[in-house]
C-alpha cells in the first residue's frame, strides 16, 4: 500500500518523495491548466480585446433618459470607454433601440461617425452617438434601451449594453398642436 503520510513527525523518504511528486504533479497541472485556458482566453478576438458589456449612457446628462417614440429628433448615446474597449478606435457599426427590435437585427443606425468627447469626466474620449429616434422601434412599453455594436460588417453580434429609459410619449397617440378641444 502506497503512503501518501506518515505519522511520524520526520515521515519515511518514500512517504516525502511520493509527497513531493503529487505536488510538483498538482502544480503542473494546474499550471498547465492555466495555460489553456489563457491561449482559449488570448486566442478568440472578443476575449483579447473586448469586455463581454459596453457601458452606454441613453441622453447623456438626464438620470433616466427621457424617450418619446413620436420624435422625428435625435436620440444622443454615449459609448464610454473602458480599460477593456475603446469606441473611439473602433469601426462605428452600432444599432440601438427597443431591446426586442435591437435583438432581431433591427434599429436605428448611426446619423454619422460620431463625435470623440470625454462625457464621464474620466479624462478619456468617449464616442457620442446620434440616432434617429422613428427607426429606434420604441412602442411605449419599454424600461431599457439596447445597443449592440458589430464586431465585422456582415452584422455578426458582438458587444451590447443597455441603459434605463423613461417613455414620455406613446406611439399612435396624438400629441401636440391642433388635437386639443377647441372652445365655441
Amino acid at each position: 500500500m502506497d503512503q501518501t503520510r506518515s505519522d511520524s513527525p520526520r515521515g519515511s523518504d518514500s512517504t516525502t518523495d511520493s509527497g513531493m511528486a503529487r505536488r510538483r504533479v498538482l502544480r503542473g497541472g494546474t499550471g498547465l491548466a492555466a495555460t489553456a485556458l489563457g491561449i482559449a482566453t488570448l486566442g478568440g478576438q472578443a476575449a483579447a480585446h473586448f469586455p463581454t458589456d459596453l457601458e452606454i449612457d441613453v441622453k447623456p446628462g438626464t438620470e433616466r433618459a427621457p424617450i418619446n417614440p413620436n420624435s422625428c429628433g435625435v436620440i444622443p448615446v454615449a459609448v464610454l470607454r473602458t480599460d477593456e474597449f475603446d469606441p473611439t478606435s473602433e469601426d462605428v457599426r452600432y444599432r440601438f433601440g427597443a431591446p426586442d427590435v435591437v435583438e432581431g437585427g433591427d434599429g436605428a443606425r448611426p446619423m454619422h461617425g460620431g463625435h470623440a468627447v470625454d462625457m464621464n469626466g474620466d479624462g478619456r474620449d468617449d464616442l457620442l452617438l446620434l440616432f434617429p429616434a422613428p427607426d429606434a422601434g420604441f412602442d411605449g412599453d419599454e424600461s431599457t434601451a439596447r445597443l449592440e455594436w458589430e464586431r465585422s460588417e456582415d452584422g455578426a453580434h458582438g458587444l451590447a449594453g443597455t441603459a434605463p429609459i423613461r417613455i414620455v410619449g406613446r406611439r399612435g397617440r396624438k400629441q401636440g398642436r391642433g388635437h386639443a378641444s377647441s372652445s365655441q
